[in-house]
């Protein structure tokens, strides 16, 4: 039975949902020791999901018409059915983070690089976070373990528990 952390469950999802999006896009947040717990549990889940469904692609012949009228095939990779169910799953369990404009970056050089992508948040879960743990349990022979959580000690005003949860 999950924690619930003093909240109301509308209240208590949204943070979890917030925390769980923060931890997947920074790799790392600092919360309370029994809402790390949470997260721990909600993010291990979203990113077996991913791992088993992120190489699940179909090739697509589409038909284009350039400027002039002229028609000419091209090939897409679109997802599988798979993939696309747990896609859809993921952005129903998750925030929607926006892209950032990296140091020294020109606006131009941040337009070409984001143009294409209308999710950073799944994108970045099924290209980096699941072929990175789909390897790693290949190789260690086991499934989960993606996230850990360290304790930091109490938290001064309240004494609360702090921790740091950590993608492995």
């Amino acid at each position: 039975m999950p924690k619930k952390l003093g909240k109301p469950t509308d209240q208590r999802m949204a943070i979890l949902r917030n925390q769980v999006t923060h931890l997947l896009w920074y790799g790392k947040i600092e919360t309370t020791y029994a809402r790390a717990k949470s997260v721990q549990s909600i993010a291990e889940k979203l990113i077996t999901k991913a791992i088993r469904t992120f190489d699940d692609t179909v090739k697509v012949k589409k038909d284009r018409i350039d400027e002039k009228g002229k028609k000419y095939a091209v090939e897409v990779i679109n997802d599988g059915p798979k993939k696309l169910a747990v896609r859809r799953r993921l952005m129903a369990s998750l925030y929607d983070l926006q892209e950032q404009r990296g140091n020294g970056e020109t606006a131009t050089a941040f337009k070409m690089r984001t143009e294409d992508i209308a999710h950073p948040i799944i994108e970045k879960i099924f290209n980096e976070i699941a072929p990175k743990y789909a390897a790693r349990a290949k190789e260690l022979n086991q499934g989960g373990g993606y996230t850990r959580v360290l304790k930091l000690g109490a938290r001064r005003g309240d004494a609360a528990e702090l921790a740091l949860i950590e993608l492995v």
